[in-house]
Formats: structure tokens, C-alpha cells, sequence
């Protein structure tokens, strides 16, 4: 079965997941509060989806797969996912008592932004 067009979807949608994690964190870096955490939460749950789907798919079809990098790549995702649904449980909180956003958002919102990031790293250096 010839799975390269299916292959070419999902790796279409991951970069897409990845752009609106990587993108909704640049555009927020300046923010102090007011953080939008749904287009990013879209992005993370996209990024380890399709990145789940890819390693079956190429493992299925016989094709060789790193799995060090795979597994690195799968803590970074998840990092970057619950970072996000931490972030913002957090500022849902904060903003139910009255507390600073920023406190308690932010670094998470970093942390989200930063896992993606070396993400794109790993995939990209590690051969």
C-alpha cells in the first residue's frame, strides 16, 4: 500500500500544529496579560497527534524510524501540551481570584514556547 500521500498530509498538518504553537507564543511574548491559550492547545494537541499517526504510519510501512529521536521528540510534545493546559488552568484561576495573570501564566506560556522550539531542533539537527 502506498502510504506517501497520507504521509504528506499528516506531515502538512504537523507543521500547521507547529505554526500555531510557535506563532501564538511569538505574538503573546509581549503580552502581560490577556493570554489566548486555545490557538496554542489546537497546535499541541495537532503536533503530538499527527507526529503519532507519522511514526506509525512509516513504522507500518517498513520504513526505518530513530526511535531515540522519536522518543525525545514525543517529551518534547508532551511538555509543550501540558505546559499549555497548565498556563491556562493557571489564568483561569488567577482571574477567578483576582491574582496576577502574568504570575501565573507566563511561565508556563515560556515553557510551552521554548519545548516547541527545541522541538523543531531536534528534529531538524538529529540525524
Amino acid at each position: 500500500m502506498n502510504v506517501e500521500p497520507i504521509v504528506l498530509a499528516l506531515v502538512i498538518f504537523h507543521f500547521l500544529g507547529l505554526a500555531l504553537i510557535i506563532g501564538s507564543f511569538a505574538l503573546q511574548l509581549r503580552r502581560k496579560q490577556g493570554f489566548e491559550f486555545g490557538t496554542m492547545l489546537i497546535g499541541a494537541i495537532t503536533q503530538l497527534v499527527t507526529g503519532l499517526a507519522l511514526v506509525g504510519l512509516l513504522q507500518v510501512s517498513g520504513e526505518e524510524v530513530n526511535n531515540a529521536k522519536i522518543a525525545v521528540k514525543l517529551i518534547f510534545a508532551i511538555v509543550v501540551l501540558v505546559a499549555v493546559l497548565v498556563a491556562r488552568s493557571r489564568q483561569a484561576k488567577a482571574l477567578s481570584t483576582g491574582t496576577s495573570e502574568k504570575k501565573a501564566a507566563l511561565p508556563f506560556l515560556h515553557l510551552a514556547g521554548l519545548a516547541a522550539l527545541i522541538n523543531v531542533f531536534v528534529a531538524v539537527l538529529w540525524h
